[in-house]
């Protein structure tokens, strides 16, 4: 699947969600590093939602 990340300047770090998973973020120095976690937040939230027997959002969400 493929979810549309938002990613933020905040102070000296970067902070990243994704709109179509509520509740998943993630923050880091660089915008390498917030990419890097925020991958494995979403990994991490999905794992969640299927070991609670919830559904996994589709994305929804458009970017460009």
């Amino acid at each position: 699947m493929l979810y549309a990340v938002v990613i933020e300047k905040v102070g000296n770090n970067f902070s990243a969600y994704v709109p179509d998973l509520p509740g998943c973020i993630a923050t880091g120095a660089t915008v390498p590093k917030v990419e890097t976690e925020i991958r494995d937040a979403i990994c991490f939230h999905i794992k969640g939602l299927r070991a609670d027997g919830l559904d996994v959002p589709k994305g929804v969400g458009l970017a460009e």
